[in-house]
């Protein structure tokens, strides 16, 4: 067994978390990535606590398997070796705001140029274009401005703060991912790399799908509490005797039908379909009152043996150490340096192939450790 993208030669610029993730998962899969890093200014996930094995524990996750080298891109030498060494690498993933890698003489123009096969993906806030490609941006922004927040939430409490970086990842990094594999087959046919631009909010936004249809071609605006699936629906979540949640998802008849004879609920087979949204705010009060009747641990012991799109919401140390995690094997135990004895838990890569096999060599390196 080999690893599916073995062969493949990255050269990363990224720092934090959208671009460090891209080049996380071709690293897992096979690639050799090559991490250039400020010998001066270090990457602030560096600096992120909790810490564990004597570094950063983000840090060790997401430049896991991947060469730290050092290197002061405002010296001329250090712009120099990356030339040289240009024509060994298939793509390049940078991070910079617009500009910033022409100033250094670093940008697409320049190394394709050296590297015609050179595959280029600029991973940034607002893209290359428009008026917004020079504003500093957060996910909070992209997810602002891409109109998610807007019919997320309840209407009462507003857009809700996520526990995950949305546009980040699902936004910056996947969609980056999946840009740069496309270009690596593309260059199969045509023998030429090309260039990638990434805007987390374009990215994200895509993820409205079939809001953004209804709102398109459908002319309906969309508003927090509004649609089957943001809130206005039964489709929610409760909360216990306890006060811990349930998440209840049973739209399909059989589903919804299960349901309301486990619960003993006939309102909820009678009106659970319907889109009015004072029938729905029926069935959720009835909802409500009757999943606060029991304590978390009663519902899921219950609904453990029920097949109607119920399950518990668990914190994220109870999800990782959870039955799915263990037989689907969420974690991986990654050698502190390649060969040593000693490791660190982390997420494993969750793409999982009938051949290629994933590679975990080392977690993320101390600055300037690889050999270049």
């Amino acid at each position: 067994m080999t690893t599916a993208l073995k062969g493949l030669k990255v050269l990363d610029f990224s720092t934090l978390l959208p671009g460090p993730f891209a080049t996380l998962y071709l690293a897992d899969l096979g690639a050799e990535v090559i991490h250039i890093e400020s010998p001066t200014r270090p990457d602030l996930i560096r600096l992120l606590p909790p810490y564990a094995n004597g570094q950063a524990t983000a840090h060790s996750y997401l430049n896991r398997n991947k060469q730290s080298i050092a290197l002061d891109l405002k010296d001329a030498q250090s712009i120099q070796l990356i030339k040289q060494k240009i024509n060994e690498y298939d793509i390049v993933v940078e991070q910079f705001r617009p500009g910033v890698m022409e100033r250094l003489g670093l940008d697409y123009a320049t190394l394709s140029a050296l590297n015609p096969r050179l595959i280029y993906c600029s991973i940034t806030g607002y893209g290359q274009t428009g008026t917004y490609k020079d504003k500093a941006g957060h996910d909070i922004n992209y997810l602002a401005l891409s109109g998610i927040a807007g019919h997320s939430g309840r209407q009462q409490d507003g857009p809700p703060a996520l526990g995950i970086q949305v546009a980040d990842v699902a936004g910056g990094s996947l969609h980056a991912v999946i840009g740069i594999l496309a270009a690596v087959v593309e260059r199969e046919h045509s023998g030429l790399g090309q260039y990638i631009d990434i805007s987390m909010t374009d990215c994200v936004a895509t993820l409205n799908n079939m809001a953004a249809a209804a709102t398109l071609a459908g002319k309906t605006r969309q508003f927090p509490e509004q649609s089957h699936l943001n809130g206005g629906s039964f489709y929610d979540y409760y909360q216990t005797q306890d006060g811990r949640y349930l998440s209840i998802g049973s739209l399909e008849p059989q589903f919804m039908t299960g349901l309301a004879q486990i619960l003993d609920l006939p309102l909820l087979a009678e009106k659970g379909a319907s889109f009015d949204l004072a029938d729905q705010q029926s069935v959720k009060q009835a909802l409500r009152e009757k999943i606060k009747s029991r304590t978390f641990a009663e519902w899921k012991m219950l609904f453990a043996q029920q097949d109607v799109c119920v399950e518990p919401v668990l914190d994220l140390d109870e999800a990782l150490h959870s039955t799915l995690a263990e037989q689907r094997q969420w974690t991986v135990e990654v050698p502190l340096e390649q060969g040593s004895q000693h490791t660190e838990t982390q997420l494993a890569c969750p793409i999982k192939f009938s051949r290629s096999k994933t590679k975990y060599l080392y977690i993320g390196q101390h600055l300037g450790a690889g050999d270049w």
